[in-house]
């Protein structure tokens, strides 16, 4: 675990069950429940540890130890990356007056 610039308010042990937490619900960040903290506290963590490889390290060693027995992989979409026809952004429009009951031929 890398060491705290300052005494954290969220200790290491309540953030790797925070985030254990938004893994497996799958929630957002902001709807983490207050018991572990701050959840922007938390997100700034995750952040500051992910860019330095640090949350990596995290998950080998505890699936080395054989506390967690997934494998994690990351996939990640966005809009850009799928394409949609061009039906399902949007119904038809029908110009012109519609009738109701009857079909307008038979």
């Amino acid at each position: 675990m890398p060491v705290a610039r300052k005494k954290p308010t969220v200790s290491n042990y309540q953030f790797l069950c925070a985030l254990l937490y938004i893994i497996e619900n799958g929630c957002k960040w902001r709807a983490l429940p207050e018991k572990y903290g701050k959840w922007h506290t938390i997100y700034m963590r995750f952040s500051r540890w992910s860019k330095n490889g640090t949350i990596q390290r995290i998950f080998e060693e505890m699936q080395n130890q054989g506390i967690i027995d997934t494998k994690t992989d990351v996939l990640c979409l966005d809009s850009t990356s799928i394409k949609v026809h061009p039906d399902a952004a949007e119904a038809r429009k029908s110009n012109g007056k519609q009738s109701i009951g009857r079909s307008k031929r038979g």
